[in-house]
């Protein structure tokens, strides 16, 4: 059962992070965007996106591992490298919760931010993700 729960949490963080990796991408054509038909197509392409995909990949991706910890907290309870990727998700949680928020914004106003701000919002979530995949692979402490 372990296993299986593994698999789909590694499919629902694969998710999550395509959308985390995209939506900011999104927003850097809808800044961009100079006529209203453009406009209207990103709010759509951003909603379905977050609402679609990113936030069901999200709690799946929370329910999934959780499960997992609960299932083996004996084991987990003492992984130092365990807790460091957990506030690293919640990190990732509160960046997924912010472009939900920037997404409204945009939404009312187009030129809220420049598309150069929108490119370099788009990184933060690389470095996350180097630091979960480094504690899960390299279990440092």
């Amino acid at each position: 059962m372990l296993m299986y729960l593994k698999a789909f949490h590694i499919i629902a963080v694969i998710c999550w992070f395509a959308g985390i990796f995209y939506l900011p991408r999104l927003f850097v054509y809808h800044a961009m965007s100079d006529d209203v038909i453009s406009q209207e197509r990103f709010v759509v392409m951003e909603r379905k996106l977050y609402r679609g995909i990113m936030n069901p990949a999200m709690m799946l991706t929370w329910l999934l591992g959780l499960s997992m910890v609960v299932m083996n907290w004996d084991i987990y309870k003492t992984q130092g490298w365990l807790h460091a990727k957990i506030i690293l998700v919640i990190l990732l949680t509160v960046y997924h919760v912010v472009c939900g928020k920037f997404r409204l914004k945009l939404m009312a106003n187009h030129a809220y931010k420049s598309h150069v701000y929108w490119r370099w919002f788009n990184e933060i979530p690389v470095f996350i993700l180097i630091g979960v995949v480094l504690l899960v692979v390299i279990k440092p402490f």
